[in-house]
């Protein structure tokens, strides 16, 4: 376990500087946002400009939402995912080491829960704790956001953090290539937030479950909306659960 940890820890403490340092830059310029919104929207592409507007509507707290969870955290947080889960299993293969790791004086369920509640940690708790701070930050702009509603939202993200997260890790029971694995990966999450961006497909699109108009409904009523969030839970589960099947049956 402590090496497991060990392993996740650089890795995760670069991906929360970064999250906080994009976060850091995004509220600096909200006060040139909001009074520049209608240059930006006639600079961006047609595309963009219901984002753009998006972000400018509903004041500092779309702008937060957009910025730090639509923007930074899906987007670095996709990256994260497949980092933190592409080598679980399919690194050990790769490197020739699975076997040596299976002789382990533990079971297989228990070697494999640890290595997927240890990257889950690394990958959702730099969201958490990045959050945090959004407060204090708008402090400077003389605006505020409620933490407990900041925590909600952080909740929603790391659920869509952790689905596509599960998706690698299953992925990696099964592979010995981890390079190839995430880069099939990374392209289909890109592929994914295209279609996001393209008006008429957009709903089957992973992140209509991370869109701002997900966060305002979550502001809006203080609470998470379990409509969503209870299928994303069950869809987590039953990930780890074909992980855990797979791995007892792998062979080094």
């Amino acid at each position: 376990m402590e090496r497991t940890v060990r392993s996740y820890l650089l890795p995760a403490l670069g991906y929360f500087v970064v999250l906080q340092l994009m976060l850091i830059a995004a509220i600096y310029y909200w006060p040139d946002f909001r009074e520049n919104v209608g240059t930006f929207r006639k600079m961006a592409p047609a595309a963009l400009k219901g984002l753009v507007d998006a972000f400018g509507s509903g004041g500092v707290s779309s702008y937060v939402n957009g910025q730090h969870f639509f923007k930074g955290c899906n987007t670095l947080g996709t990256a994260a995912a497949v980092l933190f889960s592409m080598g679980a299993v399919a690194g050990e293969a790769h490197r020739g080491t699975l076997e040596i790791w299976l002789a382990r004086p533990f079971t297989r369920r228990r070697l494999l829960l640890e290595r997927w509640v240890t990257g889950a940690l690394a990958l959702c708790i730099p969201v958490f704790l990045t959050s945090a701070t959004i407060p204090r930050l708008l402090a400077m702009h003389g605006e505020t956001m409620d933490y407990s509603d900041l925590m909600l939202c952080s909740v929603q993200q790391s659920l869509l953090l952790l689905i596509i997260y599960s998706i690698t890790f299953l992925w990696s029971v099964y592979s010995s290539r981890p390079a190839r694995l995430a880069l099939v990966m990374l392209f289909a999450s890109t592929m994914q937030f295209a279609l996001y961006l393209v008006k008429g497909i957009t709903h089957f699109s992973l992140y209509r479950l991370s869109d701002l108009n997900v966060y305002s409904e979550i502001l809006l009523r203080n609470e998470l909306n379990l409509a969503l969030v209870l299928p994303m839970v069950a869809l987590i589960g039953v990930l780890l659960s074909l992980s855990l099947h797979g791995f007892a049956r792998r062979t080094p």
